[in-house]
């Protein structure tokens, strides 16, 4: 019985992954090979990485990639800040309503982005910030997601590093950079792979809020380089798409094992 029901987790888990992969091979194999035979499935057609060049040339795609490195990593500096001092401070810290608070923000958890798109249009317009970088990444600063695990990473650490502190003469933010950020990285390691991986494939609020080639992130530009009036060759729009996420892509296969453990880390806390 136990022999079947590994093998039935191990045949579901394979299947998951088959399922998963099968679109980023399909892909690949577009990618590599003229629009005729990618479609057709011509197992024998010559390989060529023509369709590359020319989805390279199609657009400015060294500039999209500098915007969407910049918008992930200004994201998540401004995440890392206010994550870290409010969950302190609902970990650790004493205050009036602090409960009702921290309810309000997990709140936030059950409002899907899209509902506040024009709310968050009209701020970022009036803030002089439409078009910018800025703009673009301000709101998902607040992230209740990482209060939340920054939060319960905090209050995993044990109080008497934190009283040892204090006597030793260290004042609430020198407690919080010397104490609990250290013992917190692979927490922080967790939701920057998040965080980061969720930000680099947005589309519908940068679509929104930028006009420019100056400001577009890949996914924004990826989408008006596949446009149908642009003419629509699946397979140079499929080099396009890997040249999109192998970023991501590397730096997952090679850091998957600390990805993990960070995972894992972070869910033990």
């Amino acid at each position: 019985m136990k022999s079947l029901t590994k093998f039935m987790d191990s045949f579901g888990a394979i299947i998951l992954a088959v399922i998963w992969i099968a679109p980023l091979l399909f892909a690949f194999w577009a990618a590599t090979h003229s629009t005729s035979d990618a479609v057709n499935l011509n197992l024998f057609s010559p390989w060529t990485l023509d369709n590359f060049r020319v989805a390279w040339n199609g657009a400015p795609w060294l500039k999209y990639f500098m915007n969407t490195f910049t918008l992930v990593t200004v994201i998540l500096i401004g995440q890392f800040i206010l994550t870290t001092l409010a969950g302190f401070a609902f970990a650790q810290l004493q205050f009036p309503g602090k409960d009702y608070v921290f309810i309000l923000v997990l709140m936030q958890l059950f409002i899907l982005p899209e509902v506040l798109i024009v709310e968050n249009y009209a701020m970022v317009s009036r803030l002089g910030l439409f078009d910018t970088i800025l703009g673009v990444g301000m709101p998902y600063m607040a992230s209740a997601f990482g209060i939340f695990l920054m939060r319960q990473a905090f209050k995993g650490v044990p109080i008497e590093l934190h009283e040892a502190a204090r006597i030793e003469g260290c004042g609430l933010l020198g407690i919080l950079w010397r104490v609990y950020v250290p013992l917190a990285k692979p927490t922080y390691l967790a939701y920057a792979l998040v965080s980061v991986s969720t930000h680099w494939n947005n589309f519908l609020w940068p679509l929104i809020v930028t006009n420019s080639p100056e400001t577009r992130p890949l996914t924004v530009g990826l989408s008006i380089f596949g446009a149908p009036e642009n003419g629509v060759d699946i397979s140079v729009i499929s080099a396009a798409t890997l040249m999109s996420v192998a970023p991501l892509l590397i730096a997952f296969l090679i850091f998957q094992r600390q990805f993990v453990q960070a995972f894992l880390r972070a869910g033990i806390k």
